[in-house]
């Protein structure tokens, strides 16, 4: 079957075979495809920077087709309005830095989409085997503006004025708008965000109109070496930029909870043990915050996928992912908004649901904020999880909880169903409830679900 948001690319096409990713290569891009196998692709893999991939014995299902190759497969797509800044800065520097190596042997990335790259045990890889072409002499980097709006765009507004902004890159599929992040930034940034942005903004405007007159396309042209050396500084302004002075209400949770020593050495063993006995090839962790739960899941050798809404807690987990080389990806989720549909015929980019179906789903320390904080029924939050997964690990915390208090010292209570017997009834119609157990020192309890067929 062929994947719908390949449709762009006329040098190949995407496919889904049996559950694994293939790419078939057309005639056109035969000349391109032999000059990065020759030139670029051994040392691109060897550094980690370009997913690696076997030729296929198989025909191209099409005409038109050249080749057929099966890439390393990734366990999770991700998108970037889920990455935390350390993440999009990677996966920007990743993306320089194919391109400078590229430039060394007469080649170039015609693309510089942050679609291109995904997240391999915690280092971002192109997987984009055919965004190659042959570089022309005098030639601009033709993917300059779509770098800009895709990387130093959310990366600039995120640094300098807010770090939720990369969400917006949930609305502009394309990229931010440079001339919308020039009003955002106004004078930060500095040089570079008056050179990348400001003025790239003021020049979009001027030769807007161009192709519209007779005779106004100027041609660009910049030479090898000044190509190079553009490339150069970007990666240096790209190395840069930090997050300075952020905080979050989530980022240093462990700091605060209420948990005893020996109440977190209870849940740690409950969840393992739960763990055990779903033996999970695939987790999500829903509230994950530094995935230290989540790492459990990783003991049966499979791979983890980190959510929460707290973007510094994602970013913290994903530096610790990114150092040990963990098969665990750290994402952005509000789970009162996930990740939709989008793109033309909302499908050029699937929601959470449907990239993949977990063997698992943690959800630890999280169902009071769904249903007090959020006013969400208990029963309509089951009904979504057991559409996800088969199997369910989840913490009911009640209003005897110090932190169920705490939400509830601001607003009236109009939650008279939320008790555990409440949740129990409310899960019941979804799930088969295997185990529960009380986590020692607390009024909180574990359980094991099993969603019903």
């Amino acid at each position: 079957m062929k994947e719908f948001s390949s449709f762009r690319d006329p040098s190949g096409a995407v496919l889904v075979q049996d559950g694994v990713v293939v790419r078939q290569i057309n005639c056109c891009y035969q000349k391109q495809y032999e000059a990065l196998m020759e030139k670029l692709y051994g040392p691109l893999t060897a550094k980690g920077l370009l997913v690696c991939h076997k030729e296929l014995p198989a025909k191209p299902e099409e005409e038109n087709g050249f080749l057929m190759i099966q890439p390393e497969q990734i366990p999770y797509i991700s998108y970037p309005y889920e990455w935390s800044f350390g993440q999009l800065k990677d996966a920007a520097l990743t993306t320089l830095r194919i391109h400078r190596a590229a430039l060394d042997q007469n080649m170039i990335l015609k693309d510089a989409s942050a679609y291109n790259i995904q997240f391999l045990k915690g280092r971002p890889v192109l997987i984009d085997t055919l965004s190659f072409d042959f570089y022309q002499e005098g030639a601009p980097w033709i993917a300059y503006g779509q770098f800009c709006r895709h990387f130093m765009a959310p990366l600039m507004l995120m640094a300098y004025r807010d770090i939720r902004l990369n969400q917006l890159l949930r609305i502009y599929i394309d990229g931010i708008p440079i001339d919308l992040a020039d009003r955002l930034l106004g004078r930060k940034g500095g040089f570079a965000a008056l050179q990348h942005i400001h003025w790239h903004a003021q020049s979009s405007m001027k030769h807007a109109q161009d192709g519209k007159q007779p005779g106004a396309v100027r041609t660009v042209r910049i030479s090898k070496f000044s190509h190079m050396a553009m490339i150069d500084s970007m990666i240096r302004i790209v190395e840069k930029l930090q997050l300075k002075g952020v905080e979050t209400e989530w980022g240093d949770y462990y700091a605060h909870t209420n948990y005893t020593e020996d109440a977190a050495q209870s849940k740690e063993q409950l969840v393992a043990s739960f763990i055990n006995e779903v033996r999970p090839a695939t987790t999500w962790d829903f509230g994950a915050n530094d995935g230290r739960y989540t790492r459990l899941a990783l003991a049966h050798g499979g791979s983890a996928v980190a959510f929460d809404i707290d973007p510094i807690a994602v970013e913290r987990n994903y530096h610790a992912v990114n150092s040990a080389g963990e098969n665990l990806l750290p994402l952005l989720l509000d789970l009162t908004n996930p990740s939709p549909a989008i793109g033309f015929a909302n499908r050029e980019r699937r929601d959470i649901a449907g990239r993949q179906t977990p063997d698992l789903i943690l959800m630890l320390a999280v169902i009071h904020h769904l249903a007090i904080s959020n006013n969400l029924p208990m029963e309509k939050i089951g009904e979504w999880v057991a559409s996800l997964a088969k199997h369910l690990i989840i913490e009911f915390v009640p209003k005897e909880d110090s932190q169920v208090k705490t939400l509830l010292a601001t607003r009236d209570d109009i939650f008279p169903d939320y008790t555990e017997q409440g949740f129990e009834a409310a899960f019941s119609r979804h799930f088969e409830i295997l185990q529960k157990s009380r986590v020692s020192e607390t009024c909180r309890t574990l359980y094991l679900m099993r969603a019903k067929a």
